[in-house]
C-alpha cells in the first residue's frame, strides 16, 4: 500500500466518484488513476466502490471505513510535514482564517498588523461567511482557524478555544425615540419597532428571539443581512431599529447614528476559536490564538497545543473570566 493510492482514493471521493475529474484534479491520467485504485483493492482483497459499467456508482461499507482510516493517515502525513516545515521554517508559511463579517471587520484587523508585523513571511488567508458557510469551509479542510460565536454543535470536527464575551448594542438615527426614554431600554420597548438585525442561524433558536418570546413578546423583524454595515445602512434610511453586536459600533457612527446599551436584554455572548483536532500549531499559529485572546498565558498556549479533545480545552478554561469586548473606543474590560 502507497500513499500514493491513499491520495488518489480520497481524490475520487472528493470529486463525487469521478475519477477523470480525480485525475485532473491531481494532474494526471485517467488510466493512472484507475490503475492504482485497482492495485489497491487487490492488495485489500475488497471492493471499495460499487461499479455501475465502468463508473462509480457508490462506496462500499468496507470502502467507507477504509476512507475514513485514509484521512487520518493524510492528515497526520501533512502533520509530519508541518513538524519537518517548523523546524527549517519557523516564521514562514500560510495561515487561513475563516469568520463572520463582523469578527473580519472590527476585531481582527488589530490582530493582523501585529501578526504581520511578526511574520512578514506568513501569507494571511481570510474567509467571511456565516456560521453555517465556516462550517462547510472547516469540512472542505481548507483553512486552519476559525472564529465565530455559539453554534458549536457545527463545529464537532473542531477543539474551540474560548476568546473573549461581548453584548448586543441598539443603533438607531440620532434624534430616535429611543433615545428619549428614562431609564433602560426594555424588551418591551424595542418591540414597537421593526427591528433590523443578523440573519438567523438555521440551526437552533435565536438567543433574540428566544429574549422576546420569554417576555411574551413578538419581534418585528423586518430585515437581516450577516453585515453589521449593511444593518446600520438600512438603520439610516428609516427601516427599523439595528441590533449589532458590541464590537461593531465604530466612532464614525456616532455623526449620524446613536447606541443604546442592551447589556442585559440578551444573553452575553462568547467568541471562540478553532482549530483540528489532529493539527499541529506551528509556532505562528500559536502565537495569532495569543494575539486574537491574549487573556491566555504562556503555560494554558501550551497545553492548548498539546489537547486532543474539548474536554481538555474545558477543563483548562474552566473558571477562566474572559474579557468583554465593546465597541469604537471601549475595546476589551474584564469580564463583568
Amino acid at each position: 500500500m502507497k500513499l500514493q493510492q491513499l491520495k488518489y482514493l480520497l481524490a475520487i471521493v472528493d470529486n463525487g466518484l469521478n475519477i477523470t475529474a480525480a485525475a485532473e484534479r491531481l494532474y494526471t491520467s485517467q488510466p493512472g488513476v484507475s490503475k492504482q485504485l485497482k492495485l489497491l483493492e487487490e492488495e485489500l482483497g475488497m471492493q471499495l466502490f460499487v461499479r455501475k459499467g465502468k463508473s462509480l456508482g457508490g462506496i462500499t461499507p468496507a470502502g467507507q471505513q477504509v476512507i475514513d482510516r485514509s484521512r487520518l493517515i493524510m492528515q497526520e502525513v501533512d502533520n509530519i510535514r508541518s513538524l519537518a516545515s517548523d523546524f527549517y521554517h519557523e516564521e514562514e508559511g500560510a495561515l487561513s482564517i475563516a469568520t463572520t463579517h463582523t469578527q473580519a471587520r472590527y476585531v481582527l484587523p488589530d490582530v493582523i498588523r501585529e501578526f504581520r508585523k511578526r511574520y512578514p513571511g506568513v501569507n494571511l488567508n481570510l474567509h467571511q461567511g456565516t456560521s453555517e458557510q465556516i462550517a462547510d469551509m472547516v469540512s472542505q479542510n481548507s483553512i486552519d482557524f476559525a472564529i465565530a460565536t455559539g453554534s458549536r454543535d457545527l463545529f464537532s470536527d473542531l477543539l474551540l478555544v474560548p476568546s473573549y464575551r461581548w453584548d448586543r448594542t441598539i443603533v438607531v438615527p440620532k434624534g430616535h425615540e429611543l433615545t428619549q426614554l428614562d431609564g433602560k431600554v426594555g424588551l418591551a420597548d424595542l418591540a414597537k419597532y421593526p427591528l433590523v438585525t443578523y440573519v438567523f442561524s438555521f440551526g437552533g433558536q435565536s438567543s433574540l428571539k428566544k429574549a422576546f418570546a420569554d417576555e411574551g413578546l413578538e419581534p418585528d423583524v423586518v430585515f437581516t443581512a450577516r453585515d453589521a454595515d449593511v444593518i446600520k445602512t438600512y438603520v439610516r434610511m428609516g427601516l427599523g431599529v439595528g441590533i449589532v453586536a458590541s464590537m461593531a459600533e465604530d466612532c464614525d457612527d456616532r455623526k449620524d447614528l446613536t447606541t443604546v446599551s442592551a447589556e442585559g436584554l440578551f444573553p452575553r455572548s462568547t467568541t471562540w476559536i478553532g482549530f483540528r483536532k489532529e493539527a499541529v500549531l506551528r509556532r505562528y499559529m500559536l502565537d495569532f490564538v495569543q494575539l486574537f485572546a491574549p487573556h491566555i498565558s504562556a503555560g494554558q498556549l501550551e497545553r492548548t497545543r498539546h489537547a486532543r479533545s474539548q474536554a481538555d480545552i474545558d477543563e483548562l478554561f474552566n473558571g477562566a473570566e474572559l474579557p468583554v469586548r465593546g465597541g469604537c473606543s471601549d475595546g476589551m474590560t474584564e469580564a463583568a
